[in-house]
């Protein structure tokens, strides 16, 4: 998982696996880590109770908030 052993944070929650996997391709694309928590809880229960979580290195918040409020 977190491989740099940098303090990660949630940058989104997502009840919809389509819309977070494109958001975390978005950072994919913009060379920002990051990585999807709960992909297999929701896939088994409702995702309201149990959101996808689209986590980022606290020092990358600001950037990945900025690359994905102009898409």
């Amino acid at each position: 998982m977190n491989t740099t052993n940098e303090k990660l944070v949630v940058l989104r929650m997502y009840d919809n696996a389509v819309r977070a996997e494109i958001a975390k391709s978005i950072l994919d694309s913009a060379g920002i880590f990051c990585i999807l928590e709960g992909e297999y809880m929701n896939a088994i229960y409702t995702p309201i109770a149990f959101p996808m979580r689209l986590m980022v290195k606290a020092d990358d918040y600001e950037n990945a908030t900025a690359v994905l409020d102009e898409r």
